[in-house]
């Protein structure tokens, strides 16, 4: 039910789902994945793909294995695996004709506020022109993320920041377990959860994977983000065929339910945390389109104070001072500067580069 309602969905894939036990790479499986995106694109859906495996393609294509690697061997590995990686994506996807396109990412540039804003703005344009983001931890300059596997938190931070529905943590797990299924008969899958208490959070299996840098407890972490973006998340097993038809027909996975609505936790991430860095004074006209949902334009933009860049947190003001909005600005304040009072199609000239024409994007702004 969750799946088929959400708009936004972000699928992670694991290393141990690409590449079996005996080092070969999973084709069929991921032919038979492309026919899960396929449905999903076909039903209107927007997908995310977020995807492991580069340092265990690498090590394939180089001889390696991959246990007790070096921080900085594993970096060089990953960039000769991120090609391996894309040319099978691209080989699988084409046979749908599933446009593809790549976006390297560290936990760095999802939670540094600007850069999170860039990249949802890319989510955004791919999805308008039909295409399947394909993101990929950077392993080639990551630390801490190849050593503690936290493309699961990258996923997370992927939803939050593209305003994601739901989030599927494919695994070679049906969910999560009372116990580890593999060491006890009687252990029973967990089918929903709530809130994250003291015994969900030792419940922990290991991934027993050579190629999988994650376990149980990153995708707990997952979840945690997860259910403070208003994202449903989903632990399901990905070894199988068609995994994404199967949580559809029949459900066999563990649910994390959000505790706030995405409207909620997007107000609360754009205005929690750092004091507004300046303000700006808006017309009348500017006011009643906000009033009306409206982007903030530099046509109505009477006055600018402070010193902010783009990304920063300001707030907005009527002709009176009174306080309407806080939003995250899209223009330095020198740049507000220049172009406040003019019309959109005039900013280029005036700034000397082609930019939007939103000063600050209905979606990045707060009624107070």
């Amino acid at each position: 039910m969750y799946l088929e309602n959400a708009k936004t969905i972000v699928i992670k894939i694991g290393s141990s789902i690409l590449i079996d036990e005996n080092k070969k790479i999973r084709e069929k499986w991921l032919s038979e994945f492309s026919k899960d995106i396929q449905n999903l694109k076909k039903r209107g859906k927007n997908i995310i793909l977020v995807s492991s495996g580069a340092i265990a393609l690498g090590c394939k294509a180089l001889g390696l294995n991959k246990k007790n690697l070096k921080l900085e061997k594993s970096q060089a590995i990953a960039s000769i695996g991120q090609i391996e990686l894309m040319n099978l994506f691209k080989k699988k996807f084409n046979s749908r004709k599933i446009n593809i396109s790549q976006i390297l990412l560290t936990l760095e540039d999802t939670e540094k506020r600007r850069r999170a804003i860039n990249a949802k703005r890319t989510f955004e344009n791919l999805f308008n022109i039909g295409f399947v983001p394909i993101v990929n931890e950077n392993d080639s300059i990551a630390t801490s993320e190849i050593k503690y596997g936290d493309n699961d938190r990258l996923a997370s931070r992927v939803s939050q920041i593209s305003g994601a529905d739901c989030l599927i943590l494919l695994s070679d797990v049906d969910g999560l377990f009372s116990k580890n299924p593999k060491l006890f008969k009687n252990a029973k899958l967990i089918s929903k959860i709530e809130n994250i208490d003291d015994k969900i959070e030792k419940v922990s299996m290991k991934s027993g994977s050579e190629f999988g840098t994650g376990g149980m407890k990153t995708k707990i972490d997952a979840a945690k983000v997860c259910q403070l973006s208003g994202c449903y998340m989903a632990i399901a097993n990905g070894k199988i065929n068609r995994p994404i038809k199967k949580i559809i027909n029949e459900n066999k996975c563990t649910w994390f339910i959000p505790k706030i609505s995405k409207l909620d936790a997007r107000k609360k991430w754009i205005i929690s945390s750092i004091s507004p860095k300046g303000y700006i004074v808006i017309d009348d006209g500017a006011l009643n389109a906000l009033k009306n949902g409206k982007s903030l334009l530099a046509a109505g933009i009477k006055k600018v104070s402070g010193q902010f860049i783009k990304g920063d947190h300001i707030r907005v003001l009527d002709k009176n001072m009174n306080e309407f909005a806080r939003g995250l600005s899209s223009f330095t304040s020198d740049e507000i500067s220049k172009i406040k009072g003019q019309h959109s199609n005039k900013i280029s000239n005036l700034l000397g580069y082609v930019s939007k024409s939103e000063v600050i994007h209905k979606d990045d702004m707060v009624r107070i």
